[in-house]
């Protein structure tokens, strides 16, 4: 037996074969190509703010900057409308999620576990709200500021920004809710918890993956907001930092001083680059939280 099992032929593994080689090479390009054109703009956007004025228009193009030069980031920090915006945007944009968080839990909470006559029809009419693009309620929304006299101030970006921030928490928030364990509720009700308790004591720390996606998905719609922020507002005491970055003007003021625009992008971007980075297996769990049923 041993003999004729050392003469029978030893069979070879398969390699792959040509259309599988194809295959993984053009894969590969596609990927390489997806990420050059995502990635090459903001790195466009770095190697111009650190490039002198006059470089930039030097041809044959230099993808990197020589020599570097840290005028355009002199000009952002040195500027103080620039630096009035960036804390107006942050004041607009966290206010804006703490509300949305705040009310739109509430809102989902109930929408999501409690039993109560036309639930889906409010459920709907709260997504239908966000599928009207921004231009088309700006008038009604303008007419609203005006008449309120808020006009030109954080609080009226605070207040319209929530027009695009709650709808999409509590949509949301409300499916996330409905994946959570109903044995849990039930027991915090049975050993003499309220509604309101078993919400905020047992339901929403369960809730924290949806709350950071949520959260930071509406900072960063606030945050990068520019039509309310342009309508609303009139001067730097109440302008984000979207509307002062496209306000930049050049020393003739005709030109676009593009090394300062972009240098104050860089510095606009990166804050939401890193938020990303610290919460992303949050925002994992989150977004795949109401994929499956338990």
């Amino acid at each position: 037996m041993a003999q004729a099992a050392q003469a029978m032929p030893r069979t070879r593994a398969k390699g792959p074969s040509v259309g599988q080689i194809i295959s993984r090479i053009l894969f590969y390009l596609l990927v390489v190509f997806i990420l050059i054109y995502t990635i090459f703009p903001f790195y466009w956007a770095v190697v111009t703010s650190f490039k002198r004025g006059g470089d930039l228009f030097l041809t044959p193009v230099q993808y990197f900057p020589d020599p570097v030069s840290l005028e355009s980031y002199d000009y952002v920090f040195t500027n103080g409308d620039f630096l009035r915006a960036l804390l107006n945007s942050t004041i607009v944009s966290l206010v804006t999620v703490l509300l949305a968080l705040a009310i739109g839990s509430l809102a989902a909470y109930a929408l999501g576990r409690l039993p109560f006559r036309g639930k889906n029809v409010v459920l709907y009419t709260t997504l239908a709200m966000t599928t009207f693009p921004a231009i088309a309620i700006l008038p009604a929304l303008f007419q609203m500021v005006r008449a309120t006299n808020l006009y030109n101030t954080l609080t009226a970006l605070i207040f319209t920004y929530l027009t695009f921030t709650l709808p999409f928490t509590v949509w949301v928030l409300t499916n996330f809710f409905k994946t959570l364990p109903a044995e849990l509720e039930e027991a915090s009700l049975v050993d003499g918890a309220t509604p309101f308790q078993t919400f905020y004591l047992v339901l929403l720390p369960l809730a924290a993956p949806g709350l950071v996606t949520t959260g930071l998905l509406a900072f960063i719609a606030a945050w990068s907001e520019f039509l309310f922020a342009l309508t609303f507002t009139q001067d730097y005491h109440a302008r984000t930092v979207q509307v002062a970055i496209a306000q930049f003007s050049g020393n003739t003021g005709y030109e676009l001083p593009w090394g300062n625009i972009m240098a104050a992008s860089v510095l606009v971007t990166v804050p939401l680059i890193v938020l990303v980075l610290i919460f992303q297996r949050r925002i994992i769990a989150g977004l795949t939280a109401g994929a499956v049923k338990g």
